[in-house]
């Protein structure tokens, strides 16, 4: 029984669309590419016996692997047929296709986050097909957010030594969720590249990149009078290019406003024997890699033997998302000092905010929530019973009393952390801004 080749100029959803000089074949329910008698034979004949060459494809982020939502991503992928030097004979190499997409991985822990089932059937199908390009295919969890599928080529020969490269750009979606790796869920992005040899599986190459939110981009409006706005006649800049610029000069100057401002703020440490001292803080909004410092005045009347300052987050599953009702929230503690300060009038910390650490958010299923946690030790007698005189006449000495009575309490400040600039994250990011596969 003969079958019948059918053309077709486009795939099912994210898929990519075939080329002119490509067919589809439907063999059972397998399809199966081939190339059409169009090509020149000497790109799809196979020789028996012959084995194709290794083609490298590497994938550069060119200003470093963290963005802010909201601004666009590029990344050049180059291809290329490396000259072996211990081949004996130069043949082109063929790629049918390659295409490129971003999307975000959730993925939740069973013990704390009850999710409504999701239907995946539909991604069940495509992995089956060889054909179909499923860029979280293989990931855990759920694809929540994905762009649209890009084509950066179709039939592409490439000579031995020969290499070319593609441009890829795309716009992150401004309302998604920024990159987090908590206790109870995780939001990933990732670039995937997918390409694929005639008449073979599909190769992926995943680019994972962070994502820092901020509140307020998402109200942002491009000026639609470009006269009041300063420009250069003589620079020629794409429409793309200058309000991603525009996007984030505004979210250097919103994190700017946000974070400059200074009041201070006076707080009274007290506990139930009375008052202990103070504490001061000059402002409660920070940005991530910067240090909060904290000044501590002990005049009260309750002597404090010890105290310890932590930075923490808070990370809590709204309540419809919970396993279980009324479960307790997940801390994280991401710097601490602690000091013994008996007869110390005053004292102060410093806590650097990770560039690592994510800033405060909150999703349908999870918000993150910063604090600084306190710990005091007090003395239930007063600072001058926390000494001893020695028994000597001739000099004075005094010692530390050997039992204490004491008394110990905590005390919670909320602060607010709010992202930085993606590019200073980006020296301290753990992913890399090359990635490569051989295909």
């Amino acid at each position: 029984m003969g079958v019948c080749p059918l053309w077709v100029w486009s795939w099912p959803s994210l898929s990519p669309p075939l080329c002119p000089r490509s067919a589809l074949l439907l063999h059972g329910t397998t399809p199966i590419i081939f190339l059409s008698p169009c090509v020149p034979s000497s790109l799809w004949q196979v020789r028996s016996g012959a084995v194709p060459a290794m083609i490298e494809v590497v994938a550069k982020l060119g200003r470093g692997p963290v963005f802010l939502a909201g601004e666009m991503l590029e990344c050049v992928i180059t291809f290329t047929n490396p000259l072996s030097p211990a081949s004996t004979s130069a043949s082109s190499e063929m790629l049918a296709w390659a295409s490129a997409q971003i999307h975000c991985q959730f993925h939740a822990s069973e013990n704390r986050v009850a999710l409504p089932p999701s239907d995946g059937s539909k991604h069940d199908v495509q992995a089956e097909n060889e054909t179909v390009f499923v860029p979280n295919r293989g990931e855990r969890g759920q694809c929540i957010l994905s762009t649209p599928p890009k084509i950066l080529f179709c039939d592409l020969r490439l000579d031995p030594g020969e290499s070319k490269s593609y441009s890829y750009c795309e716009t992150l979606p401004i309302d998604g969720p920024p990159s987090f790796r908590g206790q109870s869920v995780k939001y990933v992005y990732k670039l995937t590249i997918g390409c694929q040899r005639v008449n073979s599986p599909i190769k992926l190459l995943r680019v994972p990149f962070r994502v820092l939110v901020l509140h307020g981009l998402k109200d942002y409006q491009c000026p639609q009078d470009e006269a009041v706005a300063p420009s250069n006649p003589f620079l020629e800049e794409e429409e793309g290019l200058k309000k991603d610029s525009r996007l984030a000069d505004l979210a250097t100057d919103l994190l700017m406003a946000a974070t400059s401002r200074r009041s201070l703020h006076l707080y009274n440490i007290s506990s139930s024997r009375g008052k202990v001292g103070t504490f001061c803080i000059f402002k409660t909004v920070y940005k991530i890699g910067e240090d909060v410092i904290g000044t501590f005045n002990f005049s009260g009347d309750i002597p404090c033997l010890q105290f310890s300052v932590s930075l923490q987050t808070e990370e809590s599953i709204q309540e419809e998302f919970q396993r279980r009702r009324g479960q307790p929230v997940s801390f994280s503690t991401h710097a601490r000092h602690q000091e013994a300060c008996l007869h110390t009038g005053q004292s102060s910390f410093s806590l650097p905010i990770p560039l690592s650490s994510t800033p405060g958010f909150t999703t349908n299923i999870v918000s993150l929530k910063w604090r600084l946690h306190f710990e005091f030790v007090t003395s239930g007698e007063s600072a001058g019973t926390c000494l001893v005189r020695g028994s000597q006449p001739e000099a004075v000495t005094w010692t530390g009393v050997e039992q204490i009575e004491v008394d110990t309490f905590s005390w919670d400040l909320p602060i607010k952390v709010l992202p930085t600039n993606p590019i200073l994250a980006s020296y301290v990011s753990q992913f890399s801004s090359t990635n490569s596969i051989t295909i």
